[in-house]
C-alpha cells in the first residue's frame, strides 16, 4: 500500500521504570484514517519489530483508534541486567490499503531497591553450632548485595548477646562458651542496609554443642564375688555402676565393656549389668585348675574417643555335684555260648565308668538296678564292683527260650552323695534325679550246632518230560535242622546227574532246594539219573537219593535221505513213472517205521507229482501223476520246486493227532522239464525291479564325515612321509655323478649290484604320442628316459653308450646292466639338457651312429618334463 502517515505522535521517546509490573502504560498515540475508510484499520498497531528483541511490551486498544504502549512483564524489565533502551517499530494499515511505520523509543530508568541476602541465608534460617570451650572466633560470614552496588551495613539484634558483626558481614562469638553455664541457643536477626535505608532481615540459630571433658569414675566398691559353677546364660553376677561428672544434672550416658578376654560373662554396655555368658564348667579345662576368673572392666562416657576408666573384679567359682557318672561306652554288647556254666564272669562296668566332679563327695557312685529281658540269668557280684555273671546256662532249644537271640539289660550308675542336677536337668524331681545314667548291655548267646540235618524223605522220585525245557523246576528237597535259631541249609548234588555228553545235567537252588534241569533230557539215551543230594549247615550234613524219571515224548524229527535232489525229466514222459527211481527214505528214533506220512505242500502245480505209497512206510517213490499240458497253456512252469513234508502221526487217530505231540521231516525237490525239440516255448513276460539307493546325511551321524576326513588326512600323511623315506634312500644309494670340468651335462647313474658305475649321456631317438593328454615326447630307446617334446627341437640321433667298470672280470656284464638301466632310475626326473649339453651329445667319429633314424616332428609345444607312463611303442 501507500505510506501515509497514519501514526499521530510518532515516532516518539518515553522512559518507564525497572521491574514495572505488567500492564503499566508506557506510551499513548491515536491513529487518523481516511475519510473514505469507514470501517477504522485493516490491520490494528503492531510491535513488528524491536531493537534489542524483547517481548517486554506490548498494545492495547483505548477505543476511538486511541492505543497505547504497555509492559507485558514477561520479562520483568531490569535495569542491572537488561538493555536500558528499547526501539519499537510499530506498523497499521488501514482498509483501504494506507500503512504507516514509525518507531517508539522506551528508556528504562533506575529504580533503587531492597538489598538482597545471598546463598543459604536467601532461601532457609540458618542454623550454626558452636563447641563449648571454643574462643572468640568468626563463626558465619552473611552474604549479601545490592542491586545498585552502593555500601550496605550490617547489624545484630538483640543488643546485648556475645557475638558481633563486622561492616564485611562476618559474625564473630565474642566469649568462650561454657555448655553448664551459659545459654545452649541463641537466635539473633541480622538487618542489612543500603545508603538510601532500605534493608532487609533474617534470623540466625546458634546452638552451643556440649563437649566430654570429664573422666567417668566408678561408684561400685565390691572388687571380689562368689558364684556356684554351672549357672544359667543371663544369671546376674554384679550390678556394675559408675558416674560421669559431664552429666550431673541427667542420668549418665556412659558404655560398659569387658577388657579382658573372657568366654564366661557378658556385661550390659547401657546398665553395666555382669551376668553370665556362657556354660561356666568347673570341671572341665582350665577352670578344673585355676577357678578364679579376673574380669576388668571398662566405663566410657563415649564409645570411641571419650573419657574411660578400668576397674578389676575377681569372681571365684564354686563346685557342686553337677556331672553325674558317666561311662564309654555307654552300650556295651558281649556275647556268650548257650552252654556257659553258672558264675561265669562277663563285663566290669567299673572300667569303663567315671564322675569328673573335681570334689571327692561329689564323685563317688554305684551300680543298681540291673533290669531288662532275662535279667534273671545274670547278676552284678556287688553294686561298688560293677562286676556282671551268669547265674546259669541258657539252652536255646529249650521251648521257653525259643526265638530268643539277644537279652537286653540295664544298669544304673548313680552319684553316692545327694546330686545337684537341677540347671542341666531340670525335668528331673528330688525323687528320680538319681536316675542320672543308665547302661545298655546286649548280651548275644551264641547257638552251639548240636545237631545234624534231616531230609523230610530217605529218597525222591521226579518224574519229568524229555522236552521239558532247560532251566524249568522238576522237583524240590527240603531238610531242617533241629538247633535253634535253624541253621541255614545249603543244597547240592553231589554225585550223579552226567551223561557221556554233559558233566552236569541238573542243578539245585542251594537255598531253597529245587532241582531244574541245566540241559537238554532225551529218553532215548538215557532213561533214569540217580542223584545223591547233600544238605549242610556249615558243620554236619545229610544226604538223600533222588530219582529222576525221564518220560518218553515224541520230539523227534522224521530224518530223511536225501533232503534235497535235483533232476530233469523229458515233458514226454508218462503217466506212473517213478521219476528218475526217485525214492526218500526216512528214518525217526522215537516212532515207528509204519507212522510216517508223505504229502507235498508247496510247487506242485496242477498236481502232476505224488508219492507213493502216501503213508505207512519208510520209503516212498516219486510218482508222475498227470501228463504236462503246455500246448493248451494249462501249464506254463517249466521248472518245479517241491516241498515235501514228513509227518509221523500215520498210527493216531483223528482225536489223538489234537494231543500227541507231532514232527514233521522236510526234503526239498528241484525239478526242470525238457520240452520237445518241436515243442513251442511259451515265454511268460517279466519285468526287472529297480532298487534306487540314495546315501543321505544325517545329522545324528556328524561323526561318519568326520572321521572319514580325519583318516583320509592322517593317511595321505603316511603316504607322502613314506615317499619322503624312499626318496632319502634312493639319493643315499645312488649318488649322481658330473663331469670333472663341471660341464652340466644330464647324467644318469645306474646302480649295479656288482658295484659298475654306468655313465650315460641322454640323447631321446624316439618319438611316440601319449595315448591319455595326445601330446607327442620323446624317449631314449636303450634307457627308456622320456620328456615332451617341443616343436622347436629335432630329433637326436643316439650316441655311444660309454661304460667305466670297477672289475675287469665283469666288464661284459655291466655292459649288460648299462643297457639295461633298472625301473628305478628310469622314474627318477630328468634335467632338460642345455645348448651346451645339446652340442656335447652330437655323434663323433668313434660314436656308434643309429642308421635310417625317421624322425616325425610335430608343431605341439608342451613343457619339458618326465612321463610316468610306461614307455610305448614309437616310432623309430
Amino acid at each position: 500500500g501507500r505510506r501515509t502517515q497514519l501514526l499521530k505522535g510518532l515516532p516518539a521517546t518515553t522512559t518507564v521504570e525497572e521491574n514495572a509490573a505488567a500492564g503499566v502504560s508506557v506510551y499513548a498515540f491515536n491513529v487518523t484514517v481516511s475519510p473514505l475508510s469507514s470501517e477504522g484499520v485493516a490491520i490494528p498497531p503492531t510491535i513488528v519489530n524491536s531493537n534489542p528483541l524483547t517481548e517486554a511490551f506490548d498494545i492495547e486498544s483505548k477505543g476511538d483508534l486511541e492505543y497505547r504502549v504497555v509492559t507485558t512483564g514477561n520479562p520483568v524489565l531490569d535495569y542491572e541486567t537488561m538493555p536500558k533502551r528499547f526501539d519499537l517499530q510499530i506498523f497499521v494499515e488501514d482498509t483501504t490499503g494506507r500503512t504507516d511505520l514509525n518507531i517508539l523509543t522506551v528508556q528504562v530508568t533506575d529504580k533503587n531497591e531492597r538489598p538482597v541476602f545471598r546463598g543459604n541465608m536467601a532461601i532457609q534460617t540458618v542454623t550454626i553450632y558452636v563447641l563449648e570451650g571454643t574462643p572468640p572466633e568468626c563463626i558465619y560470614q552473611v552474604d549479601a548485595a545490592d542491586p545498585e552496588n552502593a555500601e550496605l551495613k550490617y547489624s545484630l539484634l538483640p543488643a546485648p548477646v556475645p557475638f558481633m558483626v563486622l561492616e564485611s558481614g562476618a559474625i564473630f562469638s565474642t566469649k568462650e562458651f561454657d555448655y553448664e553455664k551459659d545459654p545452649h541457643c541463641y537466635f539473633l536477626n541480622v538487618t542489612v542496609t543500603d545508603p538510601e535505608g532500605l534493608n532487609s532481615t533474617k534470623t540466625v540459630n546458634i546452638n552451643i554443642i556440649n563437649i566430654n571433658d570429664e573422666r567417668p569414675y566408678f561408684t561400685t566398691k565390691q572388687r571380689i564375688y562368689r558364684i556356684p559353677e554351672e549357672q544359667s546364660p543371663g544369671t546376674v553376677v554384679a550390678n556394675i555402676t559408675a558416674k560421669d561428672p559431664d552429666d550431673e544434672n541427667s542420668p549418665s550416658r556412659l558404655f560398659y565393656s569387658i577388657q579382658s578376654s573372657d568366654r564366661y560373662f557378658s556385661i550390659n554396655p547401657s546398665t553395666g549389668v555382669l551376668q553370665v555368658a556362657g556354660r561356666i564348667d568347673r570341671d572341665a579345662l582350665p577352670l578344673r585348675l585355676h577357678p578364679n576368673v579376673s574380669v576388668i572392666i571398662q566405663v566410657e562416657d563415649s564409645p570411641s574417643v571419650g573419657h574411660a576408666s578400668e576397674m578389676e573384679i575377681t569372681i571365684i567359682i564354686d563346685d557342686i555335684n553337677d556331672n553325674s557318672p558317666e561311662c564309654n561306652p555307654s552300650t556295651f554288647r558281649k556275647e556268650a555260648n548257650e552252654n556257659m556254666t553258672a558264675g561265669t564272669f562277663l563285663l566290669d562296668l567299673r572300667n569303663y565308668c567315671k564322675d569328673i566332679d573335681v570334689n571327692p563327695s561329689n564323685n563317688q557312685f554305684n551300680f543298681v538296678g540291673l533290669s531288662g529281658f532275662g535279667s534273671n540269668n545274670f547278676a552284678l557280684e556287688s553294686t561298688g564292683s560293677g562286676r556282671l555273671v551268669m547265674t546259669g546256662s541258657i539252652d536255646l532249644e529249650n521251648p521257653a527260650n525259643l526265638g530268643v537271640g539277644v537279652y537286653s539289660l540295664t544298669v544304673r550308675v548313680q552319684d553316692s552323695a545327694y546330686p545337684n542336677y537341677s540347671s542341666k536337668y531340670p525335668f528331673y524331681t528330688s525323687f528320680d534325679i538319681f536316675l542320672c545314667y543308665i547302661i545298655y548291655i546286649y548280651i548275644r548267646i551264641k547257638p552251639v550246632n548240636e545237631f545234624f540235618p534231616v531230609f523230610s524223605n530217605l529218597s525222591y522220585e521226579f518224574n519229568v518230560s524229555e522236552i521239558a525245557k532247560v532251566g524249568s523246576s522238576i522237583g524240590r528237597v527240603n531238610a531242617r535242622d533241629k538247633d535253634w535259631p535253624p541253621s541255614v541249609i545249603t543244597y547240592s548234588i553231589v554225585a550223579g546227574g552226567s551223561t557221556r555228553d554233559y558233566t552236569n545235567v541238573f542243578w539245585i537252588n542251594p537255598t531253597k532246594g529245587d532241582v531244574k534241569i541245566l540241559a537238554r533230557l532225551d529218553y532215548e539215551t538215557t532213561q533214569k539219573h540217580i542223584l545223591t543230594v547233600q544238605a549242610s549247615d556249615q558243620e554236619k550234613t545229610a544226604t538223600a537219593s533222588v530219582t529222576v524219571n525221564v518220560l518218553e515224548v515224541n520230539d523227534e524229527e522224521p530224518i530223511c535221505s536225501p533232503n534235497f535232489y535235483s533232476f530233469q525229466i523229458p515233458v514226454s514222459i508218462a503217466v506212473g513213472t517213478n521219476i528218475n527211481g526217485f525214492r526218500i527214505e526216512c528214518q525217526d528214533r522215537d516212532s515207528d517205521p509204519r507212522s510216517f506220512r508223505y504229502f507235498i505242500n508247496e510247487g506242485n502245480m496242477n498236481n502232476h507229482f505224488t508219492f507213493s505209497p502216501s503213508a505207512g512206510s519208510n520209503t516212498s517213490r516219486l510218482i508222475l501223476a498227470s501228463s504236462f499240458d503246455y500246448e493248451s497253456g494249462l501249464d506254463k512252469n517249466w521248472i518245479y520246486r517241491l516241498r515235501v513234508y514228513i509227518t509221523d502221526d500215520n498210527l493216531l487217530s483223528a482225536r489223538d493227532k489234537t494231543t500227541h505231540l507231532i514232527k514233521t521231516g522236510m526234503v526239498t525237490l528241484s525239478i526242470r522239464v525238457i520240452p520237445n525239440p518241436t515243442t513251442v516255448i511259451a515265454t511268460t513276460p517279466g519285468f526287472t525291479v529297480v532298487t534306487k539307493r540314495e546315501n543321505l546325511y544325517s545329522e545324528s551321524a556328524w561323526y561318519v564325515p568326520f572321521i572319514i576326513t580325519l583318516g583320509s588326512l592322517l593317511l595321505l600323511g603316511l603316504l607322502a612321509y613314506l615317499g619322503f623315506l624312499l626318496a632319502t634312500w634312493v639319493r643315499m644309494r645312488c649318488l649322481p655323478a658330473g663331469k670333472a670340468d663341471g660341464t652340466p651335462l644330464i647324467n644318469f647313474t645306474f646302480c649295479l649290484s656288482s658295484q659298475t658305475m654306468t655313465k650315460l649321456n641322454t640323447v631321446f631317438d624316439g618319438e611316440a604320442r601319449d595315448p591319455v593328454t595326445g601330446k607327442m615326447y620323446e624317449f631314449n630307446t636303450r634307457s627308456g628316459a622320456r620328456r615332451w617334446k617341443k616343436s622347436s627341437e629335432t630329433l637326436q640321433p643316439v650316441p655311444a653308450v660309454q661304460v667305466t667298470s670297477s672289475t675287469t672280470d665283469n666288464g661284459d656284464q655291466g655292459t649288460e646292466q648299462a643297457e639295461a638301466p633298472s625301473r628305478k632310475e628310469i622314474s627318477e626326473k630328468r634335467k632338460e639338457p642345455t645348448a651346451e649339453t645339446k652340442s656335447a651329445v652330437k655323434p663323433s667319429a668313434g660314436q656308434l651312429e643309429t642308421p635310417g633314424l625317421r624322425l616325425q616332428k610335430q608343431k605341439e609345444e608342451s613343457e619339458d618334463r618326465g612321463l610316468s607312463s610306461p614307455v610305448p611303442q614309437g616310432r623309430y
